[in-house]
């Protein structure tokens, strides 16, 4: 009896020093299950083999829904972000739409026409904000799902690729802001001497549509590194192929500069044309790193 309630005091009195010891242990314990998740090697199964045993196995189809339901989870949490995150940019709406308004003179510069104008236009611009704050964890998510089946090395840059890939669609998005549009507009606004009179619905659409698309052309050497090291793109043939590239990076600026003259296109292409060499190095760099790890 006396063994047993000297046991039940001992557990009291030491009761708070192991708590802050989980507490404090909590992040390298997560730390260490996080390092081992990630140098994990998955079962190599061919896709055709998994494809019939979905069919032919019940243990196999089971596992399948078992996917199934872990991707709705990590859709789910993906929206739920989302909806976070537009929603908190609802608080700052208002000041970037002003900010985005300063090329053409601030908000009093722009006229609306329609009743709802005004708002949807709030609306447009507070998903935008929502949707680029959510997409380095919505990517996350993403990432988080295909982890398992994936190597070590390929899950190590797919997590270093998710915060890459949101500072150069922010780099892209700040060089079309800062850099094109201050070039393009005067043009746009006066072309032939007829002065245009803004509505806030299709200035905003112009400027988020060039400022999206440029911060996803930003993109492509991330993405040339990740086919390299795929396997699916083969450095030489990028390199070989330069002056094709040139031809496919002027046309792509044509679509995108908002304006006809060379000036605003040599403004899009010139960037376009060093990513597309960064690539090269790049691709150089994953398709090595990737016959070295098969020898």
């Amino acid at each position: 009896m006396m063994r047993n309630f000297f046991k039940k005091l001992w557990k009291i009195i030491t009761s708070p020093f192991r708590l802050i010891w989980k507490i404090i242990s909590l992040p390298f314990k997560g730390w260490k299950t996080f390092t081992a998740f990630l140098n994990e090697d998955p079962e190599s199964h061919s896709l055709i083999d998994t494809t019939t045993s979905v069919f032919q196995s019940k243990e196999a189809r089971a596992s399948f829904f078992d996917e199934i339901e872990t991707l709705r989870k990590h859709l789910f949490r993906a929206l739920l972000a989302l909806m976070v995150t537009v929603a908190i940019s609802f608080i700052f709406t208002e000041s970037i739409i002003d900010y985005l308004s300063q090329p053409v003179g601030g908000i009093d510069a722009l006229r609306a026409i329609e009743v709802t104008e005004s708002i949807g236009v709030f609306m447009r611009v507070a998903l935008m904000s929502g949707v680029i704050l959510s997409l380095p964890y919505i990517a996350f998510e993403f990432w988080f799902f295909l982890a398992p089946g994936i190597k070590p090395r390929s899950k190590k840059f797919g997590l270093i690729g998710i915060p890459l890939a949101s500072l150069l669609f922010i780099a892209g998005a700040a060089f079309s802001y800062f850099i094109m549009l201050p070039a393009a507009l005067p043009f746009l606004l006066n072309f032939m001497g007829i002065q245009a009179e803004l509505r806030p619905a299709s200035y905003f659409s112009f400027i988020l549509g060039v400022m999206f698309w440029i911060g996803v052309s930003f993109e492509f050497p991330l993405v040339v590194y990740a086919l390299s090291a795929a396997g699916f793109v083969k450095p030489h043939v990028l390199k070989n192929q330069w002056r094709l590239a040139i031809v496919i990076i002027s046309i792509l600026a044509a679509a995108i500069t908002p304006t006809v003259d060379p000036v605003n296109m040599a403004l899009v292409m010139l960037p376009m044309s060093i990513l597309y060499f960064i690539s090269i190095g790049l691709s150089y760099i994953a398709y090595n790193g990737r016959e070295s790890k098969t020898e």
